[in-house]
């Protein structure tokens, strides 16, 4: 699926697309695709992010994490 946009661009952003699509030859339209790619790359996760190891043992205690009676003297 295709799709257009429009984007105001500042003076400055102006400049580095400019910069941008004449140091690397490229369109303006492939710029602010691999301006996204690398945008998606850095800020979003693929899975989220939990506790290392959760699930992967059994301790026979079903309610180990939820009753306080099992968490009395934990860490002293």
């Amino acid at each position: 699926m295709r799709c257009a946009i429009q984007a105001r661009l500042d003076d400055g952003s102006q400049k580095r697309l400019t910069l941008l699509v004449r140091e690397l030859g490229w369109s303006p339209s492939r710029v602010v695709r691999e301006g996204l790619r690398v945008l998606e790359a850095t800020y979003l996760r693929k899975k989220k992010r939990g506790i290392i190891g959760l699930g992967k043992f059994s301790s026979g205690i079903p309610d180990l994490g939820s009753n306080k009676k099992h968490l009395r003297d934990f860490g002293k």
